[in-house]
């Protein structure tokens, strides 16, 4: 039987191998850290997180929430990874960094059917192949690319958020709680008043930002948004964003804040926190002295400060089959971020749904359409139905198509949450039967 290739060990392409070994197919994964890293990579572990530690809600009738469900469903490793380094984190899900890709290192290389080569890929395998590079795709990997398709990417820039030593965090400014008391006490929460909010938002607004290069393009993705972004839309953008105070009642006053800076831990000890949507691009001395205008954070000690890398993603609609096979190479696969989905969930999603394609193909099986009714099918049509600019997304109910004729009348948002849930559950598992594992 034809080996898979799969090229790049991050989360799509750690999913893919994993699904596609489950299935008997013998599989070769290539990463070509640590021999060549990247700006935002740091250890030679697979499916390392470079943004965020969170995999985003986990509510029953949220989008995110969902999309785990069909994860989990399919054996999903990264799920599995996930639930065994999850950290406190409300109705988050977050990860202890270290301890998830570590278990996914250790499965992967344990895997009988899973070859892992730590060498750099420059040309395009003749032979079935995955290609889950993500968004930090090496040059030459780029330059392979480019001249298979035929045209160029397109390019957006996504922000790193900063990370705080637990230490040096100010206790009597701060307090915990999670948003609405949902979750127990999880987040550090620093409070700011008007006029301190004033005085950060002009902060942020004056300090020195690292530019991109002349022969870059500059668009960010909207779900990734840099602080400094956001301030210039307006005074009020970051307070109606990432520092909503809604819900996050300070227990000292009774009421809430003007405005408030959210901490999620990053590790079981919670010895340090992530500054939840504060992704940037300003320069590292601007991080420390802004930054030290946030009540509690005054003497902060910066573990990690914010940053801005390059990402990529091709012009799926025009390029993928409904498979996710290169239509000017069915043999190739493309998964994870590069494919336009923006996400840990949905490149895993991608990662999953390309690995059992490929399978099959190698296993001379036809393909099993993924419903769209579901998360996976929702982000699949996104990617591959013709649009007249493509932007990548996240995954959301605003993608699911409309409910049944029986169902259309419903007007309660809840309720139809939870018939788009229902819905999906059922297709989801109908799916899952048919690709078998």
């Amino acid at each position: 039987m034809e080996e898979l290739i799969i090229i790049g060990g991050g989360l799509a392409g750690s999913e893919a191998a994993w699904q596609a070994a489950m299935r008997g197919v013998k599989v070769t994964l290539c990463e070509m850290r640590p021999a060549r890293t990247t700006e935002a990579h740091k250890t030679a572990f697979l499916a390392e997180l470079v943004c965020s530690n969170s995999f985003r809600s986990s509510e029953p009738l949220s989008a995110p929430g969902l999309l785990k469900r069909e994860l989990q469903a399919a054996g999903s490793l990264i799920m599995k990874a996930a639930e065994v380094s999850r950290v406190p984190a409300g109705t988050a899900l977050a990860v202890n960094r270290e301890l998830f890709s570590g278990f996914i290192t250790n499965a992967i290389s344990s895997s009988p059917g899973i070859t892992v080569a730590r060498k750099e890929i420059e040309e395009i395998p003749d032979t079935c192949a995955i290609i889950a590079t993500g968004p930090l795709t090496s040059p030459s990997m780029t330059e392979a690319l480019r001249r298979l398709i035929g045209q160029n990417y397109l390019f957006f820039y996504d922000a790193i958020a900063p990370i705080v030593s637990a230490d040096s965090i100010d206790r009597e400014k701060v307090y915990f709680a999670s948003r609405y008391g949902k979750g127990g006490d999880d987040y550090i929460n620093c409070p700011m008043s008007e006029k301190e909010y004033t005085a950060f938002h002009k902060a942020v607004l004056d300090a020195d930002k690292v530019g991109v290069r002349d022969f870059e393009d500059s668009k960010v993705f909207e779900g990734c948004m840099p602080v400094e972004v956001m301030a210039l839309r307006g005074r009020d953008t970051l307070r109606f964003g990432p520092m909503k105070p809604v819900g996050l009642s300070d227990p000292k006053t009774g009421r809430e804040p003007y405005a408030v800076v959210q901490l999620r831990p990053e590790n079981n000890e919670k010895t340090a926190y992530n500054m939840v949507g504060f992704q940037t691009r300003l320069t590292w001395p601007a991080q420390k002295e802004v930054f030290s205008l946030i009540p509690g954070l005054e003497g902060a000690e910066f573990l990690r400060l914010g940053s801005l890398h390059r990402n990529t993603f091709i012009n799926s609609p025009l390029l993928l089959g409904k498979d996710l096979s290169l239509r000017m190479r069915e043999s190739v696969f493309i998964a994870g971020q590069i494919t336009g989905v923006e996400g840990y969930l949905e490149s895993t999603a991608m990662g999953l749904v390309a690995g059992i394609n490929a399978a099959r193909r190698i296993q001379g099986k036809e393909s099993v359409a993924v419903p769209v009714t579901t998360a996976h099918g929702s982000l699949m049509r996104h990617i591959t139905s013709p649009v007249r600019e493509f932007q990548p997304t996240n995954i959301n109910f605003g993608l699911f198509p409309s409910l049944g004729p029986e169902q259309a009348g419903i007007r309660d948002k809840k309720l139809k949450k939870k018939a788009i849930v229902e819905r999906a559950g059922e297709d989801w598992e109908g799916y899952v039967k048919r690709v078998g594992q």
